[in-house]
């Protein structure tokens, strides 16, 4: 698919801002999907570009957490399976299964995320005592959203965020670095079946990218330079949005 280069000039531009906001909050998507749309790139293959420029940007998001300390992958290894795992049931599973309740369900949860994010008290980047035990139950949560995301996908970002915080007793600036790296594990075996099927627009997808690994670093440092002040507000914000978003155009 041949796109104008003033388009996919756009289309970097709108790469840097989701990839900015999806590594201090996620989100990012609701920015890049409907770009790519607009630029006239058919749904399927808006998707699987979307999912493409969203795996560069969130790895060096990722990346930039764990530099800074705020990740420590030995803990998430067995995670990172079953993320994978979950997620790839959920691709499969897709077509043979009823996603509608999703409509509603979803954006319900958004604005309970935002509601926790905006009233909770005492939520810092100082960790807490853990509800569950990480080792035990992050496994689980990774399964169950990477699922979730291989079968829908909007929020996810938000749902390991509030998990890690709410459950797990993280402060919220090490939570959205061990949300980045779950994120990008369950959005890597979607991405692989959209490549495999060839359903890539590839000169937008590296225009996007090119945009994203500029947001993606910026929003990370930004995000680990004022953690809670920013991260927290920004997680309202985005999840409000997604939430409306969900239930306007659904």
């Amino acid at each position: 698919m041949l796109l104008d280069p003033l388009v996919l000039l756009a289309l970097a531009g709108a790469g840097m801002l989701a990839g900015f906001v999806d590594a201090i909050a996620g989100g990012g998507g609701m920015i890049s999907l409907p770009a790519l749309l607009s630029a006239g790139v058919p749904p399927v293959a808006a998707l699987a570009t979307n999912k493409l420029q969203g795996v560069v940007g969130t790895s060096l998001a990722a990346l930039t957490y764990w530099r800074r300390g705020f990740v420590t992958l030995r803990k998430l290894v067995p995670s990172l399976f079953t993320t994978y795992a979950g997620s790839l049931v959920g691709a499969l599973v897709v077509k043979q299964i009823d996603v509608t309740l999703l409509d509603v369900a979803v954006p319900v949860a958004l604005i309970g995320v935002a509601l926790y994010f905006l009233f909770a008290p005492n939520l810092s980047d100082l960790d807490r005592a853990p509800r569950l035990r990480f080792e035990l139950f992050v496994p689980l949560m990774g399964f169950v959203l990477g699922f979730y995301d291989g079968v829908f996908g909007p929020g996810t970002g938000s749902f390991f965020t509030i998990g890690f915080v709410m459950l797990f007793g993280l402060g919220i600036t090490r939570a959205a670095g061990n949300t980045k790296i779950l994120n990008l594990t369950s959005n890597l075996s979607a991405l692989i079946i959209f490549i495999i099927a060839g359903d890539v627009v590839w000169p937008a997808a590296i225009a996007m990218s090119v945009g994203q690994v500029v947001g993606g670093y910026a929003g990370a440092r930004i995000g680990i330079r004022f953690g809670a002040k920013i991260i927290r507000p920004l997680v309202v914000v985005v999840s409000i949005i997604l939430a409306l978003r969900l239930l306007i155009f659904r």
